[in-house]
């Protein structure tokens, strides 16, 4: 079988400017001519096996990224051009491959591009629906977008991933950070992978929390950002290269639809190993033991922001090492909800989380200010419930800064392991359940037969509506 010949010259050049080389001082240390070195980055001369080695030997460079690099971006922009529209222009294998390796980040616009455009025509399909319906059908029978099913495997499913726990333990003993995970992160991105991590103004990035130049193996990050999230961001980066293949198999695990719904699947498991790298297992669960779950002191302790230490309490359940099973839900003020994990999966047909009393909608009035609660669901369930607020991404003075309200709870029986539980009146160590006053709730307006409900948003779809001229409930929704 002929040997397949590497034409990698863009990323010989990259690998070489990355390391601030002139093509004379590279070409010494490979033991070639300057002029042979030129020709192999303009792809005018394929990489021999003996260079491999050599770049390998002297440089540092993986085998694997002089031949893969732009492996992925090929068969998307394969895909890309497979589209009846683009059929007829359909370049060939080798114009690709120049586009893929020679501008990078313009191929990875053209996919982002052509991403947007098919997610867009499955919008329109879904608003066809409604129209031929003539707007009375309230579910669309076609496919849900990618990230609608996402976060319905994230949310049935329990928040713990052991095998990204165990990568992620290997690859924070490979730091070994000490005091500073940031400056190890940055090191090892540096060292590897030639990557430098940079914090752009808000005039350069006015749309990005992140941002990769493959040309110029940069990580661009907003300063629009706490140093929190900056930390998290850059972890972010650093596990899903460390881990590749304990996150495709992860992925691979959840057996999602479509490319588009597994991209997303990646994103999230990304942010799942950056919290893990941040606040390791073991030391994590041990500090909240201690702390009885102050989540204030969690975030101290472990240099993080409220939210991270929260997101982390959701995923305490390795065998032999479990923590109390908290879940959490994160809206904004218009009651859009952007998250629900738990340590058992978000328990939606117990708690449900659309109730308007819930203290997750008061956090608003009280920004920063932790509300502790113990919430009653119509068929005798009860919680301890924690929201607070939190503040995204800070803007200029004449951008309204983006804040969301966190909700975290747990089983009302696990309230004496818990810190805030000495906030609830009449609460006392081993007192009975129902002994603590709870707030009547339910899991949503259209599922709650609860009648003289001053919060009520809409009717219940179990009862028929008591339409009495005579008589005036506390509600607009008056059911018999």
């Amino acid at each position: 079988m002929a040997e397949q010949k590497i034409f990698a010259g863009p990323r010989i050049r990259r690998i070489r400017n990355a390391k601030g080389l002139t093509q004379t001082a590279m070409a010494e240390g490979l033991g070639i001519s300057p002029s042979y070195l030129n020709l192999i980055e303009r792809n005018q001369r394929p990489l021999t096996v003996q260079l491999i080695l050599k770049l390998s030997a002297v440089y540092k460079v993986e085998p694997e990224e002089l031949q893969g690099e732009a492996g992925g971006s090929i068969a998307a922009l394969k895909e890309a051009f497979a589209d009846p529209l683009l059929a007829g222009e359909l370049p060939g294998d080798q114009e690709l491959i120049e586009l893929a390796e020679s501008a990078p980040n313009a191929a990875a616009a053209m996919v982002k591009l052509f991403r947007a455009y098919r997610e867009q025509a499955a919008r329109l399909s879904d608003l066809t629906d409604m129209l031929a319906r003539e707007g009375r059908a309230t579910a669309l029978s076609s496919a849900r977008l990618p990230i609608d099913e996402v976060h319905e495997v994230f949310e049935r499913r329990a928040n713990h991933f052991a095998g990204i726990e165990e990568e992620v333990e290997a690859f924070h003993a490979l730091l070994d950070p000490g005091e500073d995970l940031a400056g190890a992160l940055k090191a090892w991105l540096k060292r590897e992978f030639g990557i430098v991590v940079r914090v752009l103004p808000v005039a350069t990035m006015p749309n990005w929390r992140r941002r990769y130049d493959r040309h110029s193996q940069r990580l661009f990050l907003s300063e629009r950002l706490s140093p929190f999230d900056q930390l998290r961001e850059i972890a972010m980066e650093a596990c899903l290269i460390r881990m590749t293949v304990a996150v495709a198999g992860e992925i691979q695990a959840l057996k999602l639809s479509s490319d588009e719904a597994r991209r997303l699947a990646r994103f999230e498991l990304g942010r799942y190993a950056a919290h893990a790298l941040m606040m390791p297992y073991a030391a994590f669960q041990t500090a909240a033991v201690r702390a009885r779950y102050d989540i204030d002191v969690l975030k101290a302790r472990f240099g993080v922001s409220f939210e991270h230490a929260a997101n982390r309490l959701t995923t305490l359940q390795r065998q032999g090492a479990m923590g109390v099973p908290f879940f959490m839900l994160e809206v904004d003020n218009a009651g859009n909800r952007f998250r629900r994990a738990g340590a058992q999966g978000f328990p939606q047909s117990r708690f449900g989380g659309g109730c308007p009393k819930l203290p997750v909608h008061a956090a608003f009035m009280q920004p920063g200010q932790i509300l502790v609660e113990a919430v009653e669901m119509p068929d005798g369930a009860e919680f301890l419930t924690v929201a607070r607020t939190l503040e995204g991404p800070q803007g200029s003075f004449s951008e309204r800064p983006r804040r969301t309200a966190l909700l975290i709870g747990c089983d009302i029986g696990f309230r004496d392991e818990i810190v805030y539980s000495a906030a609830l009146p009449g609460a006392a160590p081993g007192a009975a359940k129902g002994s603590v006053p709870a707030t009547p709730v339910g899991p949503a307006c259209r599922l709650c037969e609860r009648s003289g409900c001053l919060a009520r948003a809409e009717p219940p779809v179990t009862r028929p509506l008591g339409l009495d001229e005579m008589v005036t409930g506390l509600s607009a929704f008056d059911f018999r």
